[in-house]
């Protein structure tokens, strides 16, 4: 029986277009605020939590943007747009920087796994997307 963990990411829009966005303290890479989500929780709970923790930042949880599949490790990402509320960006044990990215800034920065999270978040459509990779790189959906 396979086992599949989920996680949740927030990709906090400010009025101006910057993105929130952390470098991670594992293993340096910049990526948007997010993590496990817990058996008991919401998964909108979740991203809000995840970004306090690792932002300092209050969100409001506006839709789901995205469902992301790590087909090597079994990972299930739900990423959601989010609003900042409040709050003062402040860095954790798991974050070493906190910056609002410009879009360009999160096309340099970001591997494309995490990049495109944020520009599917940014896509006005609405419609929640669904993708796979392999850790690293996109790959075909079936």
């Amino acid at each position: 029986m396979p086992l599949h963990s989920v996680s949740v990411a927030g990709v906090v829009v400010r009025e101006d277009g910057r993105i929130l966005a952390i470098r991670r303290a594992d293993n340096g890479t910049w990526e948007p605020p997010g993590g496990v989500l817990e058996l008991d929780e919401h998964p909108e709970q979740g991203a809000a939590r995840e970004v306090l923790e690792e932002t300092g930042m209050h969100v409001q949880v506006e839709r789901l943007t995205g469902v992301y599949k790590n087909m090597a490790k079994g990972v299930v990402a739900l990423v959601f747009r989010c609003r900042p509320t409040g709050g003062e960006e402040t860095t954790s044990t798991e974050s070493t920087a906190v910056e609002w990215l410009t879009r360009d800034e999160v096309e340099t920065r970001m591997g494309e796994v995490y990049a495109v999270r944020i520009l599917d978040a940014l896509d006005v459509a609405g419609s929640p997307h669904v993708r796979v990779h392999d850790g690293r790189h996109l790959m075909e959906s079936a």
